[in-house]
């Protein structure tokens, strides 16, 4: 608990501190649903929001190795870092705080932009919260296989985006539901549970993607 606690306030100093690349993924939000919401009409479902949210995310995914490679303190982390699994999962944790919280947070007020209601937003914001960090998990994977290629943005997408579809569908659908008046609940524990499964295997996986990047 340790080891998670203080990567977990190590990275998040360091994104307040680069507020630019913290940004990024959230200005992309928030301009990208204003546009569309300048000449949006009301066939526009909530999986709008979803595509965006996963694009922010995979915008922003790709530099969570990237300062560390460059700066060679991922190695530290590698060799010191006994066991990996909870300072891999501080990393991430810091991460999602701020590139996929602030986009759940924003998400009511996109919702009213484009759709000028405020139905079913309650289950937009809790599926948000619930994927995105499943995003931000499995994204990370792709990040670390292709830390030491010097190329993420479309390769970590490629890689990820079978893992990424099931968290898009359940999203997109648990909103959608909502908005409707159908039963959502089926589609939020189905994200709980792809939550779940993340936070157990895929911090084991980062850390022997990163181990393989390391060696070559």
């Amino acid at each position: 608990m340790k080891l998670f606690l203080a990567q977990f306030r190590r990275d998040l100093l360091l994104a307040v501190r680069s507020r630019s690349d913290a940004a990024n993924p959230v200005v992309f939000f928030i301009l990208t649903t204003s546009v569309l919401g300048l000449g949006t009409d009301s066939d526009l479902g909530p999986g709008v929001i979803w595509v965006l949210a996963l694009f922010a995310n995979v915008l922003a995914v790709e530099g969570v190795f990237e300062r560390d490679h460059e700066e060679g303190t991922l190695e530290q982390l590698m060799v010191h870092a006994r066991p990996l699994f909870p300072a891999v999962l501080g990393k991430l944790a810091a991460h999602w705080a701020v590139s996929g919280l602030p986009v759940a947070i924003l998400s009511p007020l996109v919702a009213f932009v484009l759709y000028g209601s405020t139905t079913g937003i309650p289950v937009l914001v809790a599926s948000l919260l619930v994927g995105t960090p499943t995003l931000t998990l499995l994204g990370a994977i792709g990040a670390a296989l292709t830390i030491a290629t010097g190329r993420g943005g479309l390769l970590v997408a490629i890689l990820v985006l079978p893992f990424y579809v099931p968290v898009l569908i359940f999203g997109a659908s648990a909103s959608a539901a909502a908005m409707t008046g159908e039963p959502f609940d089926f589609a939020l524990l189905a994200l709980g549970a792809l939550l779940t499964a993340s936070i157990t295997a895929a911090p084991f996986a980062v850390g022997k993607a990163l181990a393989i990047s390391q060696e070559h």
